[in-house]
């Protein structure tokens, strides 16, 4: 295995396209609540409409020599994009600043989970996170029957917060003060 981790442009957002459908396709398969909910769901309706609706967006994925493998994508946004016609993420007013960090997408294809790929990617994302001075929480939203992924968030030093839409998304969240683990 020969890892290489790039950080993409919103330009070349594309190069998701594949990896985003597939891992909307593994939440459904995990879903049992109102699994219906990722039929609509997919690259052209989660990830474009978010990185346009974002102040600045972090896109990084990791290759197998030149066959991607997992991506994460990360970014900085209003507080207000979290309360829109699909659901309101989080009490606004819980949140004091402006803006805030969200690690919105990531996945790993299954044959590639277990070399570490998962603990890298999160820590590039919260190190890019950290840099700005105006955002104090960060979310993470875990789908339901997600629970390997909430698990990792956990321990990671993400707590959850409360459940939307009866139980279909646990929103887990942090404040600025969590430590990056040390990666090699």
């Amino acid at each position: 295995m020969n890892f290489k981790y790039e950080i993409i442009p919103d330009g070349k957002i594309e190069y998701c396209r594949d990896l985003c459908n597939e891992l909307m396709a593994f939440q459904k398969s995990k879903s049992y609540i109102k699994p219906e909910l990722f039929d609509n769901m997919n690259f052209d309706t989660r990830m474009i409409p978010s990185i346009k609706s974002a102040i600045y967006n972090y896109t990084v994925v990791v290759k197998d020599d030149d066959k991607i493998v997992g991506y994460v994508y990360s970014n900085i946004s209003p507080k207000e994009t979290y309360s829109n016609e699909f659901a309101t993420f989080f009490e606004l007013s819980s949140v004091s600043r402006n803006n805030v960090g969200c690690l919105s997408q990531f996945y790993i294809k299954k044959e590639f989970r277990q070399y570490g790929i998962g603990s890298i990617l999160f820590n590039m994302s919260m190190k890019w996170l950290k840099q700005f001075d105006d955002v104090e929480d960060y979310f993470i939203f875990v789908s339901n029957g997600n629970n390997n992924a909430l698990e990792f968030y956990r321990r990671k030093g993400f707590s959850v917060s409360h459940d939307i839409l009866d139980g279909f998304i646990t929103v887990l969240r942090n404040n600025k003060q969590f430590e990056l683990e040390e990666t090699a």
